[in-house]
């Protein structure tokens, strides 16, 4: 008995032996998917709004209608698709058509019918985006160059209930009657210089490629600009970043009187931050000049107290920290941009007291630390003999909105070394 034992030890061994491998194999885990060598990266986006009555498209061009609009993009690629908003619609939003194509000219209807094609979702024409939600299209292949003029053409049977959009296009959108998302050439279009629900355009580029986000007010916005120019301190940004083969999309988040803390023409910086900046696809950068219409305003209208003053000074930090250190968990740098001097606006008359609470936020800007690089705007347009104001050949006229040479030493303030690396500890 004991020998028959000690022979069937071996084997018991080898059994176990060989269950704990079959244990083993099973227990590892699968190798993961290799990561394709591109990623979505944001080419062209702008920031949206509840559109006031103003601005809003008249029902009747959104029945039976085609609407196209021309949008800039930043970075060249085979691959894109288009992200469409209905972020402030108050029920369903319904596209029974679209398509895209590379526009002939900034400023004209019509496209290049060889790369007209249609703009799906999943697989369909027509389209259900849900209140407050927004989505993407297929994607789209179309071999483009960074700069090029994309046409997105939408088609509906009906107006949203609440229009979303942005008011500040300094472009020219199209609207024609009938399904006429491919047709080349629009003889007769109505012309209206707003964008209504396009969030972004994003392109596949290689991993080492990414994009910066410009967020602000109507500086940043354009506020003097041209027309299809596309000559605001942000394009600006991008064509010197592609003239120096730089891989970097940029991304307009400006707002006409937009402030950081409360609402104005549209909802404040810090509630859209989220979706704006953390919440685009390959963003590495962002750039923050934020804080005139909140001094001024709080000016304005004659609640600039002392102890409102210095409140309000305490707000803009903190604001600030909150949305960098959420950029932060995400691998975001921000680079914060210095106020620009507006002590010759008529329309906000800064008073003394005024122009040293600008001071105050721009040296805290630039030694607080908080940011991961700053940009001197301040520097690049403030009159060497009277640094409260605009050097004149750099304003537009209004003592606070630059000239188009002032929206160019913008783009040129920003500072290259801060968006060629970003190391985060999130």
């Amino acid at each position: 008995m004991h020998k028959m034992h000690g022979g069937a030890r071996p084997r018991s061994r080898n059994l176990i032996a060989a269950a704990m491998a079959a244990l083993l194999i099973t227990s590892l885990p699968v190798a993961a998917k290799t990561s394709p060598p591109w990623h979505w990266v944001t080419s062209w986006g702008t920031s949206q709004m509840p559109m006031e009555p103003q601005n809003e498209l008249p029902v009747a061009q959104w029945q039976d209608a085609t609407l196209r609009q021309i949008v800039h993009l930043t970075l060249g690629g085979e691959k894109l698709r288009v992200r469409i908003s209905n972020v402030y619609g108050t029920t369903p939003l319904v596209i029974d058509g679209a398509g895209i194509a590379l526009a002939v000219a900034p400023g004209k209807a019509d496209i290049d019918p060889k790369t007209a094609q249609p703009l799906t979702f999943n697989g369909k024409a027509r389209v259900m985006i849900p209140a407050g939600a927004e989505y993407y299209s297929d994607t789209v292949t179309l071999a483009h160059k960074a700069g090029s003029d994309l046409a997105i053409s939408l088609y509906f049977n009906g107006a949203p209930s609440k229009q979303t959009g942005h008011s500040g296009s300094r472009t020219t959108s199209f609207v024609a009657k009938g399904q006429r998302t491919l047709d080349a050439s629009w003889a007769e279009a109505e012309k209206v210089t707003r964008w209504y629900l396009l969030a972004d355009v994003e392109v596949q580029a290689p991993r080492s490629a990414t994009a910066i986000v410009t967020m602000g007010d109507s500086i940043t916005d354009g506020y003097a600009t041209t027309t299809d120019g596309n000559d605001r301190w942000p394009d600006f940004l991008a064509a010197r970043l592609n003239k120096e083969n730089k891989a970097l999309g940029v991304v307009n988040g400006g707002i006409g009187g937009g402030r950081l803390l409360r609402d104005g023409s549209g909802p404040n910086l810090a509630s859209r931050f989220d979706r704006e900046v953390l919440g685009r696809a390959g963003v590495s950068h962002a750039v923050m000049m934020i804080g005139v219409n909140d001094m001024g305003v709080l000016r304005r209208n004659g609640d600039d107290t002392p102890a409102a003053r210095a409140q309000l000074l305490e707000d803009l930090q903190l604001a600030h920290r909150q949305l960098v250190e959420r950029a932060h968990a995400h691998g975001i740098c921000v680079i914060g941009g210095t106020v620009t001097p507006y002590a010759g606006s008529e329309y906000y008359r800064p008073a003394a007291a005024n122009e040293a609470d600008r001071i105050a936020l721009n040296q805290w800007i630039r030694t607080s630390g908080v940011f991961d690089g700053v940009a001197d705007f301040d520097a690049a347009l403030r009159d060497p003999a009277q640094p409260d104001r605009l050097r004149k050949e750099l304003d537009t006229g209004d003592g606070l909105h630059p000239s188009l040479a002032g929206y160019r030493a913008l783009a040129d303030a920003v500072p290259l070394k801060s968006l060629q690396s970003c190391e985060v500890t999130k």
